[in-house]
């Protein structure tokens, strides 16, 4: 299971956000882990990413740098295009670092760029989606944007601000996308996806 499995959306608006990570075995790969979770950062950072992070900070919350000197348990990125992630692909499997990846994405389309890496994926997993009282949920496009982050760390309400925001042309739908990334602290938040879903929300008529 991973937090970055739960993503809402269009096939279309999906075709544009495939976060990655790479995480150590407890009691098996823990041997230099960090150095290796950091190489996983700083093979990430020459593929364009839209965002990037670890379990203490992403690249909307402090320079890339100290993103990669705070690597530790596990490192993140995210892509929002199939060319940067093949080429991302292309470089860990050359790099072997010995550590665990998931892509997460439309699973036709990962198996694609998979086989143009090179590579064969090991294990599919599913979302079930939520059960229980939906009806209590927020409305479905701004869950596309808050299930971007794995950890309930962007608001719906904070959402439905920027939407607002835009809306009323107090910031652009990119500025939007970018205001909500840091709260995604690890890093899985795609900005651009963001942006591109509040845009469409608020060119919605009220």
């Amino acid at each position: 299971m991973t937090h970055t499995l739960h993503r809402r959306g269009s096939r279309q608006s999906l075709e544009h956000d495939f976060p990655m990570l790479s995480i150590k075995a407890v009691g098996y790969n823990d041997d230099g882990s960090e150095l290796k979770l950091r190489k996983f950062l700083e093979i990430a950072r020459r593929h364009n990413p839209v965002n990037l992070g670890s379990t203490t900070a992403n690249m909307f919350q402090k320079p890339v740098d100290e993103v990669l000197a705070g690597a530790g348990k596990v490192s993140h990125a995210v892509f929002s295009n199939t060319d940067d992630l093949v080429a991302m692909m292309k470089d860990l499997k050359e790099a072997d670092l010995g550590m665990s990846v998931v892509v997460s994405g439309l699973v036709d389309v990962v198996d694609e760029c998979c086989r143009k890496a090179g590579i064969q994926r090991h294990t599919v997993e599913f979302s079930l989606g939520i059960w229980g009282k939906t009806e209590l949920l927020p409305p479905d496009d701004v869950l596309e944007v808050t299930t971007m982050c794995g950890h309930a760390m962007i608001s719906p309400k904070f959402v439905q601000s920027v939407v607002e925001d835009v809306r009323a042309g107090k910031m652009t739908a990119e500025a939007a996308g970018k205001t909500l990334a840091p709260q995604c602290t690890c890093g899985i938040f795609n900005p651009v996806r963001a942006g591109q879903l509040v845009g469409g929300m608020a060119a919605k008529k009220e």
